[in-house]
């Protein structure tokens, strides 16, 4: 045995330190938690997935349901199926309606094509109204409208609304006269309230035609192209309206007498005449 070490034959061994007993009170459980609820947080756990599918459905069924509402009242109000063909229209048939509105007199043919008893769309035939040339025309019409102010220094905001504004409710009140007209003459048309709209904002291409040739070539050519404009808007009225309001004669063949049928052709012929008094009140101020 060496002085200060162990007994030969046996390994230092390491003591352990003092840890808790079984008395311990750490070790000790809490008679307060034996009896505690424990199913709570599972029940929670267990019916928030259910609970949130079934909100995320009727959400859905609602939004769907308000959908529908939402469609078939606006569809009341505002014809949105409608409104869609009148803008069934694609870039050859643009070229052709705006030909055919600068030169009428070499069309023969002013008969609209239907199909089932479905008018088609405009973009295979030229002679059904649209209204994006009419919604294109007048947006064009404000622009040049406003280059023609600007190049004069009368430039202004307010005035180009001004401008705005009344072409508006010349349009307007146009067609409500020619409805008015529609009724107390008793036609037995198929021409409805958005065919007339196309065909009153179909001035608007002679008012663009007519404002850039004063921009260009001064008071002469302005005269002269709106003067040619007016003479072949007054044309494409006449032979389009003429069957639709005369439909009756126009079905027969032949003109019907009475007066009844001079009344429409009076009414006929004051549509189409007055579409270049509106295109020479809302161009004349414009260009000095």
């Amino acid at each position: 045995m060496e002085p200060g070490g162990a007994p030969p034959g046996r390994l230092p061994t390491k003591r352990r330190p003092p840890g808790p007993s079984a008395s311990s009170p750490a070790l000790r459980p809490d008679p307060a938690r034996l009896f505690e609820d424990t199913s709570a947080g599972a029940a929670a756990a267990f019916l928030a997935q259910p609970v949130s599918s079934f909100a995320a459905a009727y959400g859905s069924s609602l939004a769907s349901q308000g959908k529908e509402i939402v469609g078939r009242n606006i569809d009341r109000f505002v014809p949105v199926t409608k409104l869609k063909y009148y803008f069934a229209v694609d870039t050859v048939y643009v070229g052709r309606k705006l030909g055919l509105l600068l030169f009428p007199f070499l069309h023969q043919d002013w008969q609209v094509q239907y199909q089932q008893d479905t008018p088609v769309a405009p973009r295979f035939d030229v002679n059904a109204p649209d209204l994006y040339i009419p919604v294109m025309a007048f947006i064009t019409y404000i622009l040049v409208a406003g280059l023609a102010l600007g190049t004069q220094n009368r430039f202004s905001p307010d005035l180009l609304g001004l401008q705005a504004s009344s072409a508006l409710a010349w349009l307007i009140v146009e067609v409500l006269a020619i409805l008015l007209s529609l009724y107390l003459v008793t036609v037995n048309t198929d021409l409805s309230t958005i065919d007339l709209v196309a065909f009153s904002g179909y001035k608007y291409v002679g008012m663009i035609v007519g404002l850039l040739a004063g921009l260009l070539f001064g008071k002469t050519g302005y005269y002269l192209l709106l003067s040619w404009c007016c003479v072949t808007i007054f044309v494409f009225m006449i032979r389009t309206l003429r069957l639709k309001i005369l439909s009756e004669a126009a079905a027969e063949g032949v003109l019907v007498r009475g007066a009844k049928n001079q009344l429409r052709m009076y009414l006929t012929m004051a549509v189409a005449s007055l579409q270049p008094l509106i295109m020479y009140w809302l161009t004349f101020h414009l260009i000095y």
